[in-house]
């Protein structure tokens, strides 16, 4: 389907009042098996409450695919690695890297105005640290030992077509397989109240 056709049953549903991103983007019965996909390019940055510190997200993509039948979308979203900085009590320097593994699709509802409401389940691997320089060995299993659940809204100006911006907040879980790192990842960084904010380009 192309991204004209994807657009106008997009904005038919919207306008109809139905939902979507993941609970539902309804339609009449007589759009019966009818889907649309549509590709995002994503960028952003997440912060992370418990060392004060925002760390760039992207460029990566959301895929995302209404079933205008049932009412439902589900998207897929894939970023790569990203790399934060900070200082451990004000005075070690700490550079980590952690990989976004996304458990199971994210969901969602489109509002009958075109916004987005979605929900993400997002285990946290790190997969690099660096403590005042020097690499301290993580494993290939250190990660959140549950996935984070993380709830976007869209904000003012989204638009299914042109994108937009979401944001949310989530809870980091504690870590878990860090080897002898274990003990000072979880002082430093679970917790919640961390934000984070997404950008969504031009659908194609």
């Amino acid at each position: 389907m192309n991204k004209r056709l994807a657009g106008l049953l997009l904005t038919s549903a919207a306008l109809a009042g139905t939902a979507g991103l993941g609970a539902g983007l309804g339609a009449s019965p007589a759009s019966a098996d009818t889907t649309a996909s549509l590709t995002y390019p994503v960028s952003g940055s997440t912060t992370i409450n418990a060392i004060h510190t925002s760390i760039p997200l992207g460029p990566g993509t959301l895929a995302a695919t209404a079933d205008l039948t049932t009412g439902t979308i589900t998207g897929r979203v894939n970023l790569p690695a990203a790399t934060g900085s900070f200082s451990e009590l004000g005075l070690v320097p700490v550079t980590a890297t952690t990989e976004f593994v996304e458990q199971g699709p994210t969901t969602g509802t489109l509002e009958s105005n075109g916004g987005i409401e979605a929900t993400s389940h997002i285990t946290l691997k790190l997969t690099s640290l660096k403590v005042a320089g020097i690499p301290l060995p993580v494993g290939n299993s250190c990660q959140t030992a549950t996935p984070a659940t993380i709830a976007l809204t869209s904000q003012p100006g989204f638009n299914a077509l042109t994108g937009g911006t979401l944001s949310g907040t989530y809870t980091i879980p504690r870590f878990t397989h860090c080897l002898l790192a274990t003990p000072l990842i979880n002082l430093t960084l679970p917790g919640p109240g961390n934000t984070i904010t997404l950008t969504l380009g031009a659908a194609s």
